[in-house]
Order: structure tokens, then C-alpha cells, then sequence
């Protein structure tokens, strides 16, 4: 059993045709009724170089119990594929949903970015493409623990004692960036842009025992600084994340009984997560987004 279907929430897997080929996805939640939801591209972590859309199927889960039609793609991994191929092929599928959204969440539907670590990542380097083509339009960007910063030098992540080589996070990173210039780039490294203004609406979630922590607290700040609008929220401890994100209900044997159990006691902050991004969807969806403005 998924971590979904644990959870209750609606799937299949579908393909989205893109400008360069077909990309694999899930698509959870349907739109009930006249009208429109919120559309959300979604993206699994895997510290870039692992991961599966299964490996996001709680995080997508609770993105469509909050009320959205959710699209989680299956982005190519690091390993083959380093910056930027995994996010000019979330581009594809973002510009893709854009073009079917009234087919799949209402005409008019508000369109945003998520993910969770490496996900997280590619979800602000999204906002910041969209905003510089001016194309497709963001009502906002979710990042949940988002990793950031290559450099894996602040005290969340030395205080896990994590980032050193052979650190799935420190792999992660030289297997994404595949040279030292692609360190520079806000596109990949998102903590490095020097430009912020113009991004969509931010909800940047973490916890306090999660190693990526620091990453996102700087970057709710510098989004703030920006003048854009940026939610911060961190979860009280313990929560074991980034590791807990990834189908935290698909490491239970496969015994319906033990499934069904644990399936009605989710994680703690499984709750107060979907009640954030219940919040967000109704805060930033109210209105058709405009275009973003020209950033000099």
C-alpha cells in the first residue's frame, strides 16, 4: 500500500507532454463541482540524486487534502542528469499544467510550485524562471524544507553532523551542480540570488530537528527583505525531517491490519501541515494572479 492510498487520497498516473518529451506523473485530488481549485506542480525529494514520485506521495497527499489538484512529476535524477535538465523539465510540465488547467482544476484555476528538499529547490528555481520569462503565472511557491545552499556549512546542518563528503546531501549537491560555476547560479542555488523581487507569494515550512532548517529560515527572510510576501513556520521537534517527508506510511510491513493502524494515527505534524497549505491556497488563490512585474 502507498503512502496515498494509506492516507486515503485519490491517484493515477498519467503523462504530461512537454516541448522536449513525455514526463511521468501522479495526479491526485479531483475538482468537486463547478468552478475552480488550486493546481499545483508537485516535486519529490531525494537530495537529487534518489527519490520517486512515491517518495512524495504524503507531502502530494496533503497538498490534494488541502484542496488542490495536485501533478507530481517524476523529474530526471542527478546522477544522469545535473543542472539544470531535472528543472528545465519541471519547467516543461509547469508551462504543460498552465495550458490544461481548466481541464484539470477550472478555468481560472491559480497555479502553484511545491516540494519538499531537493523538490524544494527546484520549486524556487521555478518561481524564479517563471518570474524572469514572465510565464507561466505563480499565485505562490511551497517550499518544505527546501535545500538551498551548497555550501552545507550553517549550524542545523552541522548540529546533525551532516554535510561532510559522502553525506547524501553533500553527493546530492556535487552530483546536481556538476561544477563549481553552477554554485553561482540562483536558478540552482536559490540562497545565492541576488535578485528576489517579483517572486510569487512564499509558504516555507521546516522543523526544528530538521538539518535543512537554517536554509529555510534564511531564505523566508531574504524573500521578506525583498518585499515579497513570505510565510515562515517551524515545527516544534521531533518530527525526524527531511527523512520523515518521504512516505513516512510505506515503512510498515505489508500487513493490511498494521497499515490500517498506523493510517489513522499519521504523523504528528501531518495536520498542522495540511492546515498551512489549506491556508495558503485560500490566501493567495482568492485572485486571478497578474503578471509579475519587469525586475531590472
Amino acid at each position: 500500500m502507498t503512502a496515498a492510498a494509506a492516507a486515503g487520497t485519490p491517484w493515477r498516473d498519467i503523462s504530461i507532454e512537454t516541448g522536449t518529451g513525455a514526463v511521468p506523473a501522479r495526479l491526485y485530488g479531483r475538482r468537486a463541482g463547478r468552478g475552480h481549485v488550486p493546481l499545483v506542480l508537485h516535486l519529490h525529494g531525494g537530495a537529487f540524486i534518489g527519490g520517486t514520485p512515491e517518495c512524495g506521495a504524503f507531502i502530494a497527499a496533503l497538498l490534494a487534502e488541502a484542496g488542490a489538484v495536485v501533478v507530481s512529476a517524476d523529474y530526471p535524477l542527478a546522477i544522469d542528469h545535473p543542472f539544470p535538465f531535472a528543472l528545465t523539465a519541471a519547467l516543461g510540465v509547469l508551462t504543460a499544467l498552465a495550458g490544461r488547467r481548466a481541464a484539470l482544476a477550472g478555468r481560472g484555476a491559480p497555479l502553484y510550485v511545491a516540494g519538499e528538499e531537493a523538490g524544494g529547490n527546484l520549486a524556487a528555481g521555478l518561481a524564479m524562471m517563471a518570474r524572469d520569462q514572465k510565464s507561466p503565472v505563480l499565485a505562490g511557491q511551497i517550499l518544505v524544507s527546501p535545500m538551498l545552499d551548497p555550501c552545507l556549512g550553517t549550524a542545523s546542518i552541522r548540529e546533525a553532523e551532516a554535510g561532510a563528503c559522502g553525506c547524501k546531501y553533500a553527493d546530492g549537491w556535487q552530483a546536481y551542480l556538476g561544477s563549481p560555476q553552477a554554485a553561482d547560479h540562483p536558478y540552482a542555488a536559490p540562497l545565492a540570488a541576488r535578485r528576489l523581487k517579483g517572486l510569487p507569494p512564499a509558504l516555507v515550512v521546516s522543523a526544528e530537528d530538521c538539518l535543512l532548517r537554517d536554509d529555510s529560515v534564511r531564505y523566508a527572510a531574504a524573500l521578506d527583505a525583498a518585499g515579497v510576501p513570505a510565510e515562515m513556520n517551524l515545527l516544534p521537534a521531533p518530527t525526524e525531517w527531511p527523512d520523515a517527508l518521504a512516505h513516512p506510511l510505506d515503512a510498515l510491513p505489508a500487513d493490511a491490519a498494521t497499515v490500517q493502524s498506523r493510517s489513522a494515527c499519521p504523523p504528528q505534524w501531518a495536520g498542522a501541515l495540511r492546515a498551512m497549505f489549506a491556508r495558503f491556497f485560500e490566501t493567495t488563490g482568492r485572485a486571478r494572479p497578474v503578471a509579475s512585474p519587469s525586475v531590472p
